[in-house]
Formats: structure tokens, sequence, C-alpha cells
């Protein structure tokens, strides 16, 4: 693994991967197992989490159903080697990461393990919410946990292009993953304390200090569950920030089984992963263009600023995500393809402000 991404011009894997542990009820773990006090969260992600000289974004990434530990790395150092592959043959569709475009992950690594069936998939489905939502802890320390790497990476959009410690912060998850990450981003965005981001606090809409984008592969949560959030996620007039400064991307695909036909049994709808996202009439404020959809595209073909630049992205990758009919959960995980890598470059690439125009050189005189 060091020697191919090395020959992509990588920093050695090591380097370029942490891991972060929680347990059943969303607490924090140390490397020893042990919950992590309260007060000692900060102290915590100081110890483990510094962003290196030579990244230029960091991207949190947060793992699905029937995913072990060992796996959810290995996962996410597939999905970075498709992005670096993809970019070392076709750089040219992202005209704006430059030569030193480089990620460094940190990996969010839950409980997720059950059997492969429908009623294992609604336990780790019920674990999820107790987790979050249902009492646990994961919005609270993964809240603190973007709040502490926002706070670390700077401003990098600043006139210097790029401070020392400036970098771009992108969340990717999957799964009940996804609904980890934006439960995260919305409890940070509601509370005062120690553990908010630095855009939650009221102050102009250009400010930078924000999530660059987010981008959930086959969420399982209700086509429904942004209702609720939209006021919170939705950037407002002077004086409030949307917590995320890109959009919120979700790819969809009718041959997710597990967000489909299961989830549908489960809470009566299909799943994000299955059908996309949607607001109901009932939302007050919606603009026809804050929920947008299109298509996956191919590793080939670029993707206009048109078609990502909304508040909420479904993307339609039912063409691609498929599986065969003996696969229980049909393409659930079935995501690991260069067209998701040249989606997740695309939103790191529009995430930058275009380069700046070469000055016209002055006309010489008529002699």
């Amino acid at each position: 693994m060091r020697r191919r991404f090395a020959r992509l011009g990588h920093p050695a894997t090591e380097a370029a991967f942490v891991t972060v542990d929680l347990d059943k009820d969303g607490w924090l773990l140390s490397p020893e197992g042990d919950p992590v006090r309260a007060d000692g969260l900060h102290d915590h992600f100081a110890d483990r989490l510094k962003p290196p000289d030579w990244a230029t974004d960091i991207i949190v990434y947060a793992h699905g159903w029937q995913t072990s530990p060992a796996n959810s790395l290995r996962n996410a150092q597939r999905l970075l080697h498709l992005m670096h592959q993809q970019r070392a043959v076709r750089r040219r569709l992202y005209p704006r990461l430059g030569d030193d475009y480089a990620p460094w992950t940190v990996v969010v690594r839950w409980p997720s393990s059950s059997p492969l069936s429908r009623s294992g998939y609604n336990r780790i489905r019920d674990r999820a919410h107790a987790m979050s939502v249902g009492g646990g802890y994961a919005s609270h320390v993964l809240g603190h946990l973007l709040g502490y790497l926002d706070g670390r990476r700077g401003d990098p959009r600043s006139a210097t292009l790029r401070t020392a410690d400036g970098q771009y912060l992108h969340l990717v998850g999957h799964s009940f993953g996804g609904r980890f990450l934006c439960e995260a981003v919305t409890w940070a965005a509601g509370n005062a304390d120690g553990g908010k981001l630095g855009w939650s606090v009221p102050t102009h809409p250009a400010r930078p200090f924000t999530v660059d984008s987010l981008t959930v592969f086959q969420m399982a949560a209700p086509v429904s569950a942004f209702d609720a959030l939209f006021e919170q996620l939705r950037p407002g007039p002077l004086g409030h920030v949307s917590p995320v400064g890109g959009p919120l991307v979700f790819t969809h695909s009718r041959h997710d089984r597990a967000t489909g036909y299961w989830h549908l049994r489960k809470e009566g709808a299909p799943g994000i992963g299955h059908s996309g996202m949607r607001l109901t009439g009932e939302t007050p404020g919606i603009a026809s263009s804050d929920v947008w959809r299109t298509r996956l595209l191919p590793a080939d073909t670029p993707y206009p600023r048109l078609s990502l630049d909304h508040v909420f992205v479904n993307v339609d990758a039912g063409w691609l995500f498929r599986s065969s009919r003996l696969n229980p959960v049909g393409a659930h995980s079935n995501y690991f393809h260069p067209e998701s890598a040249h989606l997740l470059l695309s939103l790191a690439d529009l995430s930058r402000p275009e380069p700046a125009a070469e000055p016209l050189a002055p006309r010489s005189a008529k002699s």
C-alpha cells in the first residue's frame, strides 16, 4: 500500500490516515479502549489529531453498516486511492487543486457489525439512532471533533492562498455513517459551549470557517430526514451562516435493497440511498433550487458548477451502483468506483476560488 501511494505522489499511508473510535453509546474511546473523559476531549484530539504540514485538505470519513474497524480503515484507503488514481490520469478536470493537493483523512469507527440480514440491518439502524439522537453521544463527540479540526485548519482562502495550517474540510460518509456526520454538524451549529464550530458564532455569511462539502454515499435515513434540519443547514440572511459552506450531496441507486425494501419495511418509506432526499411542501422557505437532482457522471466528464452548486444535491448513481440479485443488500456498499472519486475531487475543486486571471499585457503603441 505504501508503494502504491508513493507512485502517485501521496505521503506514506501511516501519515495520511488517523482513526477515531466510538463505543455503542457514541462516546469517544482512547487507543487502549477506555472512555475519554468529557473534559478531556480537546486534549485527546490535540494529542492525536494534528493535521500535517503537507495536508491541503482534511477528509472526515465515517463508515456504514457491516464494517469492522480494520475494514473501515481499508475502505478509507481504498476510496482515497481511487481519488489519487483518478487525479493522476485526469488532472485537467480539477484545475483549482494545484500540484500540491494532498488530503489527510480522519476515519471515524463505530460498532456496526451484525448478521447480513434484514434483522441485522434493523439492529444497527436502531443502534445508530441510539448512539446519536436517541440519547447517545455521537453527535456531541463528533461535533467537538469537527470544531477542533475547524479551529486547527485556519483559513485556506486567505489573501496568501493558504495559511500554514489552513486546509479545506470535507465530510464523507456511507450509510449510517452519513447520519452521524449530518447530526454532528447540526448539533455543533446549535450549541454554544466549547464544542461549537467556528461558524456557529453569528457573523457575516462570507465567513470562511465552514465545512466545505458533505457527501454521503447511500445514506441510511428516511427521505424526509432533512425536513427538520432545513432551516439550520440552509444559508440564511445576514447573521446566519450555514454550517456547510458547500453542497450536501447524496448518492442514490434503485438497486440499493438495504435502503429500499428493508428500510421501507422498517420505517414505512424508502431511504435516501434508494430514492434520494426530499423536502416536503410543509417546509417553509423552500426554493426550487434548494434540492437539485443530477446524475453521477462518467470519470472523464467534468461536472458543471451548476450541477453541484445547490444546498442539497441528489446524485442518481443507479446506472453504476448495481449488484447481483444474490446480494441481499444490493448496491448498498457498491460505491468504490472511479466515478465516486471523480465526484469527491470535483467537490474539492469547486470548493476553491477561481484562479486569479493573468493581467493583460499593455498594448504597444502603434508606430
